[in-house]
């Protein structure tokens, strides 16, 4: 196996510009709704004063353990939002913001409210449960991100001071901590840190994060047993009863071949192994990767991308183990995944890669926030009985900011370069500058996707250039049409992507098109709770059906293979979406009265009409049955 290298470096945020029907909307509410509601809700429950340092013992709204991660993940979100939508009144929030969070820095370097105003004896005490290094790595985020939005080194400087004291505490040099986090986050806010500042030994400790993780003697031991030296109890013992899978700190990283434990924790730390194999050149760690990649995607992903069937730990269980009801499925974790596809992508230019990550964005992370932009889902079920319903905010708020950065940095997982290659990983209307060599280029992108499968792509430069336009074809889709000028071309398909050559000029047009009929969705047959189902989905869109447009109890809906199933556009229905309809079979609740069971009579069934709609928007016109996964007739 050759090297590890980033094969692919992604286009900057500020050189993607979307203009896009499907996704303006959802930004703009992100950016003018989500973003000013957050921020709010975390000066209501004592986050930004936590971070201002003006809570005193006593007081109402003790600062939390983790409550800085939250503010640091609202400050990244905040400026990528101002990176591409520049705001002086909002550019003024967030740069007071960080001139509080500069001031509660320590002498030393330390940066934690919770261990700074309520337990300051107590730092370092408990890495396995308290999450000083997570909050850490998302200061640090939103330090890179600040910087890079604003050009301002305030929090940048801040940061990179709390990072060089980490490095002080943390190694295997004499008298350092030979310890890592329970919550892994800080090892791939460490390699953002790297890139921005060119700083190795920011690369470095991340390394020594991942090596360090799982070796023998386990680190949570020794703490455990200088915890009780000093009289100190436990704060969350309960959640690593079985093991410390439940962190992947069972063994060393490099040796670990099934997605195992808390499902953020995991893909933030695979997210890291892919960067620092990238980095360092380590194919052991990169190869560990691709089993872990293999061992979610075939054996333990939802339909909609989301990961973590299990509310008992917040993540993983047994292969094929895939409920709908009681889907954990966390808001965080399917970003975190999308994380993990991501840098695959840059290394190895699978779209394979980017087809997860595209059907994470259109399904199972965007169902994390109502389309007014006020409300949340912490965990995405795929059936509902009628209770689940989405939340203003959470005593554990991790999700609400974290889908918000995701969608105000939306323009950076969109296209990847390389010296004579540009690949389009997402089709979403807009336009990207980058260069090849010397010869800046715009490539302009319109598009109806996801309800049309028609992507028209034309190039501006200012002398002609050859280089390779690399276009992914979805894995959804079976059938394709491929236009240069107007005229039918044949492109060879590389790692799942059209490569279209040629020497571009001014003018030069491309047109794509994707067949996107409505697929009927089987899952592998060791998936119990889909025996006998399907799902329905068209393009990279996974649809459901919901009570308020259903006469007959959705679940108990049957859906013969030979009735069609067309679709609609219905502008007036959830801001506009292609809806699915259809005929199912169902049997009448009287055909059933007074009986809980009886012999099977098809001859009872009806065919009633039924409706499906994007999953990602169920559940924002109130409570209801929902179903993904409906009986096949």
């Amino acid at each position: 196996m050759p090297a590890p290298r980033y094969a692919l470096r992604p286009l900057p945020l500020t050189a993607v510009t979307i203009d896009d029907a499907f996704w303006n909307p959802r930004l703009q509410t992100n950016r003018e709704v989500t973003l000013p509601a957050q921020y709010a809700m975390c000066r209501d429950t004592g986050r930004i004063a936590a971070m201002a340092g003006t809570w005193q013992p006593g007081q109402p709204q003790e600062p939390h353990i983790f409550w800085d991660s939250d503010v640091g993940k609202w400050v990244e979100a905040a400026c990528h939002s101002l990176a591409t939508h520049p705001d002086a009144a909002f550019r003024q929030q967030v740069d007071d913001l960080v001139g509080l969070i500069a001031a509660q820095q320590q002498p030393d370097g330390y940066l934690n409210s919770h261990y700074t105003l309520v337990e300051p004896q107590n730092r370092w005490t408990n890495l396995r449960d308290c999450h000083e290094l997570y909050c850490a790595g998302h200061l640090i985020e939103a330090a890179v991100a600040h910087f890079q939005a604003t050009g301002d080194r305030r929090l940048l400087d801040v940061m990179c001071r709390y990072a060089d004291y980490i490095g002080q505490v943390f190694g295997r040099g004499p008298n350092q901590r030979r310890g890592y986090c329970g919550h892994e986050e800080i090892e791939l806010a460490l390699i953002k840190l790297h890139q921005v500042t060119g700083e190795t030994r920011y690369l470095e400790l991340a390394t020594y994060f991942v090596d360090e993780r799982g070796r023998e003697p386990f680190y949570f031991d020794i703490e455990a047993s200088e915890r009780r030296s000093r009289g100190l109890g436990e704060v969350f013992p309960g959640v690593w009863a079985h093991g410390y899978a439940y962190g992947q700190a069972h063994r060393p990283l490099r040796e670990q071949s099934e997605v195992a434990g808390h499902a953020v924790r995991a893909f933030y730390i695979y997210s890291a192994m892919v960067d620092v194999a990238a980095l360092t050149g380590d194919a052991g760690l990169l190869a560990a990767c691709h089993r872990l990649w293999r061992d979610v995607t075939e054996r333990k992903m939802y339909v909609t991308g989301a990961v973590g069937p299990s509310a008992h730990n917040e993540g993983f269980t047994s292969a094929y183990d895939l409920p709908n009801e009681s889907a954990y499925a966390e808001t965080c974790a399917n970003i975190a995944l999308l994380f993990f596809a991501h840098r695959l992508l840059q290394v190895d230019g699978d779209s394979r890669y980017a087809d997860v990550m595209e059907r994470l964005l259109y399904n199972g992370t965007i169902s994390g926030v109502s389309l007014d932009g006020t409300r949340f889902f912490y965990t995405n079920p795929l059936a509902s009985a009628g209770a689940v319903e989405r939340q203003d905010w959470f005593g554990c708020a991790c999700c609400p900011p974290n889908l918000a950065r995701l969608l105000a940095s939306l323009g950076s997982y969109a296209y990847s370069a390389s010296e004579r290659r540009l690949w389009v990983h997402l089709y979403l209307g807009g336009q990207a500058r980058f260069a090849m060599g010397s010869t800046a280029v715009l490539l302009e992108q319109r598009t109806d996707y996801p309800w049309s499968g028609r992507i028209d792509l034309a190039i501006d430069l200012p002398v002609p250039r050859a280089f390779d336009l690399m276009l992914r074809l979805p894995g959804w889709c079976h059938r394709h049409r491929l236009q240069v000028n107007g005229e039918s071309q044949e492109a060879p398909i590389v790692k799942g992507y059209l490569k279209v050559h040629r020497r571009w000029q001014a003018g030069d047009r491309v047109r794509l098109v994707l067949d996107m009929p409505v697929e009927r969705v089987a899952a592998h047959p060791r998936v119990i709770a889909n025996a006998g189902r399907l799902a329905l989905q068209r393009g990279p869109v996974v649809y459901c059906l919901e009570q308020i447009d259903n006469q007959a109890p959705v679940r108990s809906l049957a859906i013969a293979d030979a009735d069609k199933v067309q679709p609609r556009w219905a502008g007036d229905l959830l801001g506009g979406v292609m809806v699915l309809h259809g005929a199912a079979l169902a049997e009448p609740e009287e055909a059933w009265s007074g009986s809980l069971y009886r012999s099977g009579r098809p001859d009872r069934c009806q065919r009633v009409p039924f409706v499906a709609v994007p999953y990602a928007t169920w559940n924002n016109r109130g409570p209801g049955e929902m179903a993904v996964w409906v009986r096949r007739a």
